[in-house]
């Protein structure tokens, strides 16, 4: 039983237990892995820092890549997901797992590692440059940085509530379940007060170099819902410090609103698309 709120999400929180949910977001997942590693330039015998593994998308497929003289380092801040990653490695000599902040690497040491990753972890850290700053102390001259974030400040202000649902004829009530999620003014935000021009200066002022961006934004594009039945939406969160769409619903609408809401989400749903605003990016780097 998962106990600490980013092992919760990431086993059940984002996907409600429900096989469906979980096969979509994996494909999903798995482009975003491989966009990552393959961005990172590894060479068998490297030593690579997956910073942020959360469940070891990116760790445990790094394994093939560095080859049995290579090295992964798992590192997160959560010693649940480790402890499931160090079950599902199953390889302890070629593989070190490390309860950190991405902040704070300090447990690793200077010029120690080939190629650090992530992948959507900067969202969650308050203090980016200090985390490019221990990306770029760790590596080797010559490493390499490879990440992928959302920017979620594309686009303006959003409903957290299944963005791309047409929610039209229910905005009040939709204003209402944003103020459970709107805790932090976006400025503070960590997941909304950055683009990909902040990732590029941060990573330049850490003294990165050979800096290059993929850059991805859509703009109402239909995408395929992972699921039409809005009992398995609702038991979801967008992400690991938030509540559950009924949790959220529950603790901002009377219940002649609620029924009101999730009629029109069941309805909306029910067209198994949403029409989706989003931007993605890479980001690669070199320590000089």
């Amino acid at each position: 039983m998962a106990t600490d709120r980013w092992a919760q999400w990431l086993r059940q929180g984002r996907d409600a237990g429900d096989e469906r949910v979980r096969e979509f977001g994996a494909a999903l997942l798995a482009g975003y892995r491989d966009g990552v590693l393959d961005r990172a330039a590894i060479n068998p015998g490297d030593v690579l820092l997956d910073v942020g593994t959360g469940t070891g998308l990116i760790g445990l497929a790094a394994l093939d890549r560095v080859g049995p003289a290579g090295q992964v380092i798992f590192s997160d801040i959560s010693a649940e997901l480790l402890d499931g990653c160090r079950a599902a490695a199953g390889e302890p000599d070629r593989c070190r797992f490390v309860q950190a902040p991405a902040d704070d690497l300090s447990e690793i040491a200077d010029g120690t590692v080939d190629v650090v990753t992530t992948r959507s972890v900067l969202i969650y850290v308050a203090d980016k440059p200090a985390a490019f700053a221990e990306f770029h102390r760790v590596l080797r001259p010559g490493g390499r940085l490879s990440i992928f974030e959302p920017v979620n400040r594309f686009g303006g202000p959003h409903l957290p509530l299944l963005g791309g649902l047409d929610l039209t004829e229910v905005a009040d009530l939709a204003a209402k379940v944003a103020t459970a999620y709107a805790r932090t003014p976006p400025d503070q935000n960590p997941m909304l007060n950055f683009d990909e021009r902040d990732l590029l200066r941060w990573a330049g002022g850490a003294g990165f170099t050979a800096l290059a961006l993929d850059y991805h934004a859509e703009v109402d594009v239909p995408h395929p819902m992972p699921t039409t039945d809005w009992d398995t939406m609702k038991r979801t969160a967008p992400n690991p410090l938030a509540p559950t769409y009924e949790q959220a619903i529950a603790a901002t609408l009377t219940p002649a609103e609620r029924t009101h809401l999730e009629t029109h989400l069941r309805a909306a749903l029910a067209t198994a698309t949403i029409n989706r605003t989003q931007a993605t990016t890479y980001l690669t780097a070199t320590r000089p």
